[in-house]
């Protein structure tokens, strides 16, 4: 499948001649100047469980940007001047960048406490809670898509709002049996955003259909209701712990590589210093 692909973009790229050739020593597929590529170049990008099509368009896309890359270093080669092809310094900064990363991961892999308890997030986020300001309305809420044609549909609806355990374990129990999805997020807070993403529309169309707690979207053209009961909303302001708490995780955690980082860059100095390495004069 793979030589019939590599003829097919042959064809399409160079002609009959190209594919003889190709047919030929079975190796070259491409060559841009004194640059050739190969078959095996080719083949090894292309996952064996792609459809011929997909091939040839993956196989299509390798070999243009292969040379495009080799146009654009060879036109630069013959257009830019002596200094402006000696890539030398940036080469060995870069180089020395990506082992100084690859260095401090390690380090910082061997050495991070990833332990946040309860106390230290509400520590943080009572000292910082500057940076838990919302920035869209978070809600709590039930969530039931289900199609118009159900018999059980506007009871289902109309149980969301019900607090009763009673209630709750039958609206579960219908709504496993007949709606296309749904979910409980009564107590515990989640983005608007997110939520509207269930209904298909931004977090403002939906907030503008909340009517007497309640989120229902329906159009003639599909054939399912997507409802959302409001048990609480909150629209700004500090957003509360809880609804923070992955947030503060990351910032502990970030804020002790940091400090990794730093105690890692003095010791460094320290050391050298101490040893005659490092020398200011």
């Amino acid at each position: 499948m793979r030589k019939t692909t590599i003829i097919a973009i042959l064809f399409l790229l160079t002609g009959c001649q190209a594919i003889q050739s190709f047919i030929h020593d079975d190796k070259v597929v491409a060559r841009v100047g004194k640059h050739k590529l190969y078959q095996s170049e080719v083949s090894a990008y292309i996952p064996s469980d792609v459809s011929p099509a997909d091939s040839t368009n993956l196989a299509l896309q390798y070999i243009n940007s292969w040379a495009t890359d080799l146009i654009f270093s060879d036109m630069a080669q013959t257009q830019l001047s002596k200094a402006e092809r000696d890539v030398t310094a940036e080469l060995e900064a870069y180089k020395r960048d990506l082992l100084r990363f690859r260095y401090e991961q390690r380090f910082i892999g061997d050495r991070l406490d990833t332990l946040v308890t309860e106390d230290q997030m509400l520590t943080f986020y009572e000292k910082h809670k500057n940076l838990f300001v919302l920035d869209r309305p978070i809600m709590k809420v039930r969530f039931v898509d289900i199609y118009k044609n159900v018999e059980n549909k506007d009871r289902i609806i109309r149980l969301l709002s019900s607090n009763k355990p009673k209630d709750m374990e039958e609206v579960e129990g219908l709504a496993n049996k007949y709606a296309i999805r749904y979910f409980d997020k009564s107590y515990e807070w989640m983005d608007a955003a997110v939520l509207a993403r269930e209904f298909g529309i931004d977090y403002g169309q939906m907030l503008a259909k909340l009517n007497q707690n309640y989120i229902i979207v329906q159009s003639e053209e599909v054939s399912d209701v997507k409802a959302a009961y409001v048990r609480e909303i909150r629209r700004s302001g500090v957003a509360p712990f809880d609804f923070c708490t992955e947030r503060i995780r990351e910032y502990i955690l970030s804020g002790r590589k940091h400090d990794l980082l730093v105690a890692l860059e003095q010791s460094l100095l320290k050391g050298a210093s101490d040893d005659g390495q490092f020398v200011i004069y």
